[in-house]
């Protein structure tokens, strides 16, 4: 990996190797309605139907893998206010090791239980106060673990950008690829996988209107820091852009939209009314910009994925956020 690109499409390609078999290949679904409100044929990669309910397994297996012995070992380490926390217990797992896990105190109950449901010891802390990094480098440090971070790592990118390098080999050209924005890495990888593969693709990020760091970094051509985001997409509650995500995001994007979360919940609505699927509030905010038209679409595309994030929500909270 060169300084000035640091995963590359080939990266994509060994990291699709290495989780074959272990992560699922993620169905696309199609919607008549959808394709009928965008004018456009849209291609939707599922990846809340994949393991641990969101695209977060495919970097986290990809990253943990390639550790020495010696270090799986000594086990695993990450922080998380939820998927990625379940993926790197589950890829501990997969891989004959232990996890240690730093979440938010306030991590929907579901998302803590399914973590330590797949044997990990879970931590917390207050995400408002304390300094996940800090606090998850220092755990790490004093039991000799290896850190698996949520984006920060070529690894993860690489592992996470797979899901796009399926979608493209599945369907075909598409001239936009819209992908939800938390910490930055799903989008860094995808757009790695979607520019590589297709140079004139068009790559959309979304993030909530209270959480638009990445926006403000992209505007300010440096990272920008923002109070903690209060949204219901607590999976892109990110306060700043990671370094290196911003890094590839700030070359490879074309721009990023915002969008409330009521707008979010309409998107859940949609999803589960007519397309049949269960989301979360992160993993529908793509869908919803769509939805919403907050993604300027000229010229008007043709072909257009995106991609659903995460599923992981329980029935009593899902029915709180839809409920009339």
């Amino acid at each position: 990996m060169s300084d000035a690109q640091p995963v590359t499409l080939r990266d994509v390609h060994d990291a699709a190797a290495r989780i074959k078999g272990v992560a699922h290949h993620t169905p696309v679904l199609r919607s008549r309605t959808l394709d009928d409100l965008l004018g456009a044929q849209v291609f939707v990669k599922c990846e809340n139907l994949q393991r641990v309910g969101a695209f977060k397994f495919r970097g986290a297996y990809n990253a943990a893998s390639r550790l020495s012995p010696e270090q799986l070992a000594r086990g695993i380490a990450a922080y998380s206010s939820g998927n990625h926390a379940q993926a790197v217990a589950l890829a501990a797992r997969e891989l004959g090791t232990s996890a240690l896990i730093l979440m938010p105190e306030d991590t929907p109950r579901s998302k803590k239980e399914a973590t330590e449901g797949y044997g990990a010891e879970v931590v917390t802390y207050d995400r408002y106060t304390g300094d996940r990094v800090a606090i998850g480098e220092a755990l790490a440090a004093e039991r000799g673990l290896a850190l698996v971070p949520p984006y920060e790592h070529p690894h993860v990118i690489a592992g996470q950008g797979t899901a796009a390098l399926e979608l493209i080999e599945e369907v075909g050209d598409l001239d936009t690829l819209v992908v939800p924005v938390g910490g930055g890495g799903l989008i860094a990888g995808s757009a790695t996988a979607a520019k590589g593969l297709l140079p004139g693709i068009r790559v959309i990020g979304v993030e909530p209107e209270a959480g638009d760091d990445t926006l403000r970094s992209l505007e300010a051509g440096r990272r920008v820091a923002i109070p903690v985001p209060r949204t219901i997409a607590d999976g892109q509650a990110a306060d700043i852009p990671g370094e290196l995500t911003f890094s590839i995001n700030r070359r490879l994007l074309d721009g990023i939209a915002l969008v409330d979360d009521d707008r979010i919940r309409d998107g859940m609505r949609f999803a589960f009314e007519r397309m049949k699927t269960v989301l979360e509030p992160s993993g529908a905010s793509a869908l919803a910009a769509l939805l919403a038209h907050r993604i300027d679409l000229t010229p008007a595309p043709r072909r257009i994925g995106v991609i659903l994030s995460g599923g992981n929500i329980s029935a009593q909270r899902f029915a709180e956020l839809l409920g009339d």
